[in-house]
């Protein structure tokens, strides 16, 4: 028995590889299937099965065209109607691989249709179960993404009774494999490990220890952020079917001279600058949104850019390709392309943002600065700048219709990436004196900086 969780950090997103005996399965692949194939090719196994655990809302998955290339059955537990060819597992059905059995968990709650596929060993004893969006570590999926179809309070009484007859009855000793880590919007707070066991969760996992349904109901409702806008429509395209990912990037993956990307602007296009912060702020084209792929880069363009929107990119040298992959990944595929030779390709003049050290804040919020901090409430409910706005990025640009684009504002996160990406998405809407804390929170601390705790209440 072969098991290997492969792990996507920027979209803290997990998809499993298992294998027996030459067969191979693979629970829940992001959209481009070249890992999988290699890996399969390079133990010498044949990709069997594709288990998809739910309609996944927050990228869009290589089930489709891993089946094409493989001949491999696509997977879903009972109540997942799409307009492609799978095989709907009924609940307790189970799959033979190799020397290993692999068991469907109907587990509603996250959505009506999620499941967890539990694995027996060569053995037939139970050893671990791939939980999707249902059980995380030290968290559960929310259950609020069906927009109206059901209520956040239905869907949560329905994931009540599926952890507890399908999963808290497993043997403590059974490895949970979730779907996502710490950083997914698909739960509140989502541990930082990215595998536990049945036995962990039982004892750690807030949702697993409510002592009745109402409590559970509450406390798995309760501040929950909005989800990012593309959840849905990604949630969709699953359903639906998708153009393959190599059609796409051969579409989005062209190289634009500095004309035809003026001319993309002038014709709607975003400017989406894919450089980090550090080099954003010496110097970018007017109008650009930084968000770099040297962090989130997927959830925040999903979070903060419409997905029907046309983007042409700047990139550090080398890492076009991979900006592109990175959205496609999240069903952003209306990308014109990239500008030829970076930012170096612009013959135009370029804005700069102005940066300080946290040292320097005292005397600039003297002159009349207010501070704005764009972290998430869990950080800024643990401590925040004394007199600070509380305007997190996810909120924006709705959180910003009260505040005075004329007046100077010293913007901060809590390391320097989401900072520069508020700024960038500020100064597009007509906000003039914009300074960035270099470093964030943490640099701010050690500054010295008079903090206080004050949790947010809405």
């Amino acid at each position: 028995m072969y098991v290997e969780q492969l792990y996507t950090n920027c979209l803290a997103e997990a998809a499993y590889y298992i294998e027996s005996n030459g067969e191979a399965a693979i629970i829940d692949p992001i959209r481009e299937t070249e890992p999988y194939l290699e890996l399969a090719a390079k133990r010498g196994a044949t990709i069997k099965y594709i288990f998809e655990t739910h309609f996944h809302a927050d990228f869009v998955s290589g089930h489709i065209d891993l089946s094409k290339k493989t001949g491999a059955a696509i997977i879903y537990g009972p109540m997942a109607d799409t307009k492609y060819e799978v095989v709907n597992a009924e609940d307790g059905e189970i799959f033979s691989l190799g020397k290993l059995k692999i068991k469907t968990l109907h587990t509603p709650g996250h959505t009506p249709e999620s499941s967890c596929y539990l694995l027996f060993d060569e053995k037939g004893k139970e050893h671990s179960v791939f939980t999707g969006d249902t059980l995380f570590v030290g968290d559960v999926g929310r259950p609020d993404l069906l927009d109206g179809k059901m209520s956040s309070e239905e869907l949560a009484n329905m994931l009540y009774d599926s952890l507890n007859t399908k999963i808290k009855t497993l043997p403590d000793e059974v490895i949970v494999y979730p779907g996502h880590g710490a950083g997914s919007s698909c739960g509140k707070n989502i541990g930082k490990e990215t595998f536990s066991t049945i036995g962990e969760q039982k004892k750690f996992n807030y949702a697993l220890k409510a002592s009745s349904r109402e409590q559970f109901i509450k406390e798995v409702t309760d501040d929950i952020l909005p989800p990012p806008h593309y959840f849905f429509e990604d949630a969709r395209i699953n359903k639906d079917g998708y153009d393959s990912f190599e059609e796409v990037m051969r579409k989005s993956n062209r190289s634009l001279s500095s004309k035809q990307f003026e001319e993309a602007i002038n014709k709607g296009a975003l400017i989406l600058d894919t450089r980090e912060a550090d080099d954003f702020e010496k110097g970018f084209i007017p109008g650009s949104m930084n968000i770099g792929l040297n962090g989130q880069y997927a959830i925040w363009v999903g979070t903060l850019v419409n997905i029907q929107q046309p983007l042409v990119l700047v990139a550090e040298h080398g890492t076009e390709y991979e900006s592109i992959l990175r959205l496609a990944r999240v069903g952003y595929e209306n990308v014109l392309g990239y500008l030829a030779e970076g930012i170096d390709g612009w013959k135009k003049e370029l804005e700069f943002i102005k940066s300080i050290q946290p040292s320097d804040m005292k005397q600039e919020i003297k002159k009349g600065a207010e501070v704005i901090d764009v972290r998430k409430p869990s950080e800024w409910n643990i401590s925040h700048v004394k007199n600070a706005s509380f305007l997190p990025l996810s909120g924006m640009p709705g959180n910003l219709d009260t505040k005075d684009k004329t007046k100077p504002y010293l913007i901060h996160c809590g390391g320097g990436y989401r900072s520069m990406t508020a700024i960038s998405l500020m100064k597009r809407l007509g906000f003039k004196n914009l300074t960035n804390i270099y470093g964030g929170f943490g640099a701010i601390l050690n500054a010295g900086i008079e903090v206080v705790t004050e949790e947010v209440t809405a």
